[in-house]
């Protein structure tokens, strides 16, 4: 008997994959249409995702700094919400190192270990998965869901910014890097890719909020540098890295700044983006018309 292959009639596979999703704070809020669209263009290749219920928030903004107890309880709590055997994807680069961070804390501590299983009443998943949304892109094939992608983003001139935060801290130094994922899976899609040397930059994080001046000037120059190097705009990995280039940029007429998620959706036929784009300061319909890749 000829084992199924696991791919319908026009060779896409059918089998649907599954992750839980933690959306955290900035996604839920501020970075709204960064979830939405990752939303359509998961739906879109054939993966579900289902939101982790009652999440609380990471502590990635301040617990970490401020109470350290409430910084670990936080994490842990979360972890404790994901179901067995299901991959625990994030998208928020602050989120997953904390959650990673706590998970592999726990992982290798027995006195850590035996605290979680105390407070939350449930053992430890030693083999949880907790990935970032980067990982998807290792597990499909774009081919597979889209006819003549090389096609689809016409050439428009996108400089990716990455930020800090997937450079990982000291104790994720062996976890995956996905430093150019951005840049193939665009270029696939038929976008031009320029760099610009600014691609890892801070871009002030929380400090857009304590220190907004300091936020300015570093977020002012990662933009101008992209500018000068040819770019229409800017596509970020991470949804508080979107804010603070849209608030802090002191530039007369910046470029817009995309979610990468918004990019990989329009390439997939997403027809949604006006739920998208007016949550933007800096308004990307008039690029996005004038590459012909918006008609109305």
């Amino acid at each position: 008997m000829k084992k199924s292959s696991g791919r319908n009639k026009n060779n896409r596979p059918s089998e649907r994959l599954k992750f839980s999703f933690f959306p955290g704070c900035s996604l839920k809020a501020s970075g709204h249409e960064n979830t939405l669209s990752l939303l359509r263009f998961c739906d879109s290749v054939n993966i579900e995702l289902k939101e982790l219920e009652d999440w609380n928030c990471c502590g990635s903004s301040s617990a970490h700094s401020i109470d350290h107890n409430v910084a670990k309880k936080l994490p842990m709590r979360n972890i404790s919400l994901a179901p067995k055997g299901v991959p625990l994807l994030i998208a928020c680069p602050s989120c997953l190192i904390r959650m990673k961070s706590m998970y592999l804390k726990i992982k290798k501590d027995k006195t850590l270990k035996q605290e979680y299983e105390n407070l939350w009443g449930k053992p430890f998943d030693e083999d949880l998965e907790i990935i970032h949304f980067f990982e998807i892109f290792n597990r499909i094939r774009l081919e597979d869901y889209i006819d003549h992608p090389e096609e689809k983003l016409k050439k428009i001139k996108v400089a990716p910014y990455y930020g800090c935060m997937l450079s990982m801290p000291p104790d994720l130094r062996f976890e995956k890097n996905y430093s150019g994922i951005m840049e193939k899976t665009l270029t696939k899609l038929g976008a031009d890719i320029i760099p610009f040397g600014y691609e890892n930059m801070c871009c002030g994080t929380y400090l857009s909020v304590a220190k907004p001046q300091l936020a300015q000037k570093v977020v002012t120059q990662i933009i101008s540098k992209a500018m000068e190097a040819g770019a229409e705009c800017l596509v970020t990995a991470c949804s508080m890295c979107h804010l603070n280039l849209e608030i802090r940029c002191a530039l007369e007429n910046p470029i817009p700044v995309l979610h990468f998620s918004e990019l990989l959706s329009m390439a997939l036929g997403a027809e949604d983006q006006k739920k998208w784009f007016p949550r933007h300061i800096v308004d990307p319909v008039p690029l996005l018309k004038k590459r012909g890749l918006l008609t109305s």
